[in-house]
């Protein structure tokens, strides 16, 4: 989730001149969903308003579009809509060629994609204000799209080289 408001995140300033970052109250913004393809560094993603089993099947749908043969195994956490019983009419119509591995409680440190949330919100999110969603958007989607131009550089920050 990219909400409208964001905390100062590793950031200087002179001793007393402490950076002040305004704030709605509100707390809208951003779900996001994404992929990081661990071999060519590729990134699928989508931003919604909602995070439910809708749109998370509705993003499975688009990884599958993207990658229209061989096998897709797709790491996630345990989170209550990634197990929606509507996914299982989609999962059987793939025939075992899309597969959900699903990692263990409290361990995001072995999902690539928390490695690219913290650098969107590095880059992007964290000591700015925005005043609109649609700004968030916006930034997310340039963000993505920069990255997406090196996928080397993708695959040298996040995954794990043996």
């Amino acid at each position: 989730m990219i909400r409208d408001y964001q905390a100062i995140q590793k950031t200087w300033f002179l001793r007393g001149k402490q950076r002040i970052i305004p704030t709605t109250g509100k707390h809208r913004g951003v779900k996001l969903l994404a992929t990081v393809d661990y071999s060519t560094g590729k990134v699928v993603w989508q931003g919604d308003e909602q995070y439910t089993a809708v749109t998370f099947l509705s993003f499975l749908q688009k990884v599958v579009a993207h990658y229209p043969t061989g096998q897709i195994a797709i790491v996630l956490d345990n989170a209550r809509i990634h197990h929606a019983k509507l996914l299982l009419p989609f999962l059987e119509e793939m025939n075992g060629r899309l597969e959900l591995v699903f990692l263990p409680p409290y361990s995001p440190q072995l999902n690539l994609v928390e490695g690219l949330w913290k650098w969107l919100k590095s880059d992007v999110i964290n000591n700015v204000f925005y005043h609109t969603v649609a700004e968030i958007r916006n930034n997310v989607q340039q963000f993505m799209d920069e990255i997406m131009k090196s996928p080397l550089s993708i695959i040298d920050r996040l995954c794990v080289r043996f």
